[in-house]
């Protein structure tokens, strides 16, 4: 439990850097010792992660904090995904297992899994009467929500469309939680549900593809920049596009929401630091398909797909533009 929890305050904190705003400034205000943050020893309880959630909505005046960072989890997932595909091998058994892993993350809100003939719902239930109140509750229960959706994109390399999503409340930002829930929530009192086709449940994870998650998993440990490090914009979209390039480049208009700006505004502030959002995207492409590629483990096509390259003559194209040979060539000759 004290583990996870610490993994989610360094989550926040470290998208909060993303956000270009000061973890210790956070820490500060909430009243927390930025040194006990930095000790793995000490606990961090969830009264202490609410205050950074109320100080980093402050801060950064987006009071979404709890949805986008949900958005940005991906597949570091807080250490969770690892667990789930080492011993799962359907979409069924991971929810089935990372449902019963949940309280390690969170006690605010506990899961239920309904099946139906055309459908299956993941409910979360909140484990408080008071939990509206509650600014730490609520960001929660929207980063478990959004979290839900994109993991399962992980699970099946492919982009998972809910049938539906309800909600607990009114929603003034209508177009930005369905930007990232993919489907438009409907207003049901006491119920935050989202639902799922069923011919997902049987549908077979990557798990027989279990070093693709671990190449991921790894290169994002390895490139994923300490909270102290976060300085330039140029390095938090490059960071933010290799978490998320599983299942293609992440688009423009999505890293501008990611970091709570305008379309322009991302591209001018990266024109001022010698860069474009087309010479980053490129580089992360070319990084995770030298990556696959030195892996030796998948034929090219399935590298080409996994990069959002739909015609293996464009990737190839692509990757002799980068190295100044065929990505084939670049494998059969072990490159080092």
């Amino acid at each position: 439990m004290e583990q996870h929890s610490k993994r989610i305050a360094l989550g926040l904190l470290a998208y909060a850097a993303q956000r270009d705003l000061s973890p210790e400034k956070i820490c500060r205000s909430a009243g927390i010792d930025w040194e006990e943050v930095n000790d793995e020893t000490k606990p961090i309880s969830p009264e202490l992660i609410g205050h950074i959630y109320q100080e980093s909505i402050r801060l950064s005046k987006d009071p979404l904090f709890g949805l986008h960072f949900g958005e940005s989890l991906q597949l570091s997932a807080l250490g969770i995904v690892g667990e789930v595909i080492k011993t799962s091998t359907t979409v069924g058994d991971a929810l089935n297992l990372a449902l019963t892993l949940l309280p390690t993350v969170t006690t605010a809100f506990d899961a239920i899994i309904t099946r139906e003939a055309a459908t299956f719902t993941v409910t979360f239930v909140p484990t408080d009467p008071d939990w509206r109140n509650s600014v730490a509750s609520r960001q929660t229960l929207d980063v478990l929500m959004v979290f839900l959706v994109h993991e399962l994109d992980g699970l099946l390399l492919k982009k998972i469309i809910p049938e539906s999503v309800r909600y607990w409340r009114p929603i003034d930002e209508w177009a930005e939680y369905e930007r990232v829930l993919r489907c438009r929530p409907s207003i049901a009192p006491d119920v935050n549900a989202i639902t799922f086709a069923n011919s997902l449940w049987d549908t077979r994870i990557i798990t027989a593809n279990h070093q693709l998650q671990e190449i991921l998993l790894r290169d994002f440990v390895k490139t994923n920049v300490a909270v102290a490090d976060m300085k330039s914009l140029r390095s938090q979209v490059h960071d933010y596009l290799l978490r998320n390039c599983y299942l293609g480049t992440a688009s423009l208009e999505g890293a501008a929401a990611n970091f709570n700006l305008s379309v322009r505004t991302l591209q001018r502030r990266l024109k001022e630091d010698g860069v474009t959002f087309e010479m980053l995207a490129d580089h992360v492409r070319k990084t995770m398909a030298i990556s696959y590629l030195r892996s030796g483990d998948y034929p090219v096509k399935e590298i080409s797909w996994m990069l959002g390259y739909n015609d293996l003559g464009n990737f190839t194209r692509t990757f002799k533009r980068w190295t100044g040979m065929p990505p084939s060539a670049y494998q059969n000759n072990g490159r080092p």
